[in-house]
């Protein structure tokens, strides 16, 4: 699922040759609350994306590898509903004709003061999130349950409730660790019950400020605050009809949870700045991995919009309670990024799945995913065996006798390689911080590039 929450957690990408320009701009962008990204290359950039959800890209026009207008087509046959601005020195009717034409969101000239640049940059993300409804809408398949991959007993016993509950209109409270499959479960619930003509609209309430959650779920009239040119429509709106799925909403703050809880009794909001009260038909699906009633205790979630959520509870296992399930998420993974980067599929021998089933798997099925991926980066002639995985599988039950050290070498030295040495994102594929990336290369030598 893309979220749109993901994408209003306002992530920017740079990318620009020029070091300083670079560095300079993502701190303008960085006061103004945005996560920023930075890439020197074309190559890097295109990486970087991959690997992050990005909304916006600001992209010099020429750069080392890539031409910056070549490039915006490239991001958006990758990821279409990334907004990309074009940043250069001196611009050109041709040029911004053919970038506009590559699906370019603007075309502008460096040294444009910042009054211009902010501004653009918040009108794009407001693209950004009218994009990831279509394309979620565009993508979704019309028998969502098909798509939950699992034979176990744990799986097949959420399967089958949820698919209980699909068919009414109750509101849904999926429940679990961090990384089961909640949004998942959301989105098969939505394509099997009778709203799947209309949108399932989603946003993750811990992704982003208190501020911009209220405007982006209840909308806004012009004028409600600085920079609100014109009326916006909510999420609520949005999902008028459909279903609307809160993710973490046990991190919502307690004065939206008041306004969300108005919504469930009498289907009705006010938008920020407005004085009229709206109607909205939609029905809610909600997700935590918190203890809700140990939340209650503390004063930080509301009972009573606990128990109007709570009609339906589903908890969904952790990986390590669905037995051989990890063996059939691990081979959809390998197929799926095999197919992603145009390589031959991959196999896994013994040693490999049998500490894929000894570890601990704390991040469940996300982290799964992120191991599949990394191991895939490191293989050669696409075999997957136990010296691929990450060094704690290894120091957790391998009985094998080799050198860790070597091991440990030469994954950083790979993953350096793949990632065109980018130290974050080599980092965050070797699944370790960046101090101690940065420890390791020391200890063995590795040049920074």
């Amino acid at each position: 699922m893309n979220y749109l929450c993901t994408m209003n957690s306002k992530s920017i990408l740079i990318i620009d040759d020029e070091k300083k320009l670079c560095d300079l701009l993502a701190r303008i962008l960085e006061l103004e609350g945005y996560t920023v990204h930075k890439a020197y290359t074309g190559k890097e950039g295109l990486q970087l994306l991959q690997h992050h959800e990005i909304g916006v890209v600001l992209c010099d026009v020429k750069l080392p590898n890539y031409s910056g207008i070549d490039l915006v087509a490239l991001i958006k046959q990758q990821k279409p509903y990334v907004q990309v601005i074009n940043l250069t020195a001196y611009g050109t009717i041709a040029d911004s004709v053919k970038a506009m034409k590559n699906g370019a969101y603007d075309y502008i000239t460096k040294g444009d003061d910042n009054d211009k640049i902010i501004p653009l940059v918040a009108k794009a993300f407001e693209a950004v999130s009218k994009a990831t409804v279509a394309q979620a809408q565009h993508n979704t398949p019309s028998k969502g349950f098909e798509n939950i991959i699992g034979q176990s007993q744990a799986i097949a016993h959420c399967i089958a409730m949820a698919k209980k509950v699909a068919v009414t209109d109750a509101n849904v409270l999926l429940l679990g660790e961090t990384g089961t499959g909640k949004e998942v479960f959301a989105k098969a619930i939505h394509q099997s019950s009778k709203r799947s003509q209309k949108e399932l609209v989603a946003i993750n309430c811990s992704a982003i400020s208190a501020d911009l959650l209220e405007s982006e779920l209840f909308g806004y009239k012009k004028g409600a605050f600085t920079g609100a040119l014109q009326d916006k429509k909510g999420l609520l709106e949005q999902a008028d009809g459909g279903t609307l799925f809160l993710d973490e909403i046990g991190d919502m703050p307690l004065h939206m949870q008041a306004k969300v809880l108005r919504v469930l009794e009498d289907g009705t909001f006010i938008k920020l700045g407005d004085l009229q009260t709206q109607k909205v038909n939609i029905r809610l699906i909600a997700a935590t991995h918190k203890n809700l009633s140990e939340e209650i205790e503390k004063g930080n979630f509301r009972e009573d919009l606990y128990y109007r959520l709570s009609v339906f509870t589903l908890t969904l296992p952790q990986l390590n309670q669905r037995g051989d399930d990890i063996l059939l998420l691990a081979q959809h993974f390998i197929a799926h990024f095999t197919q992603l980067n145009g390589t031959p599929t991959a196999q896994m021998n013994k040693a490999f799945q049998n500490l894929l089933l000894q570890h601990q798997w704390k991040g469940n099925i996300r982290e799964l995913k992120n191991t599949i991926e990394r191991t895939l980066i490191l293989s050669e002639q696409n075999a997957l065996d136990e010296t691929l995985l990450p060094f704690n599988f290894n120091e957790q039950g391998s009985n094998t006798s080799m050198d860790m050290a070597s091991v440990e070498e030469q994954h950083i030295k790979k993953v350096l390689q793949y990632t065109a040495g980018n130290k974050t994102e080599t980092a965050r594929l070797l699944g370790i911080g960046l101090a101690t990336l940065y420890r390791k290369m020391e200890q063995y030598h590795i040049p920074k590039f």
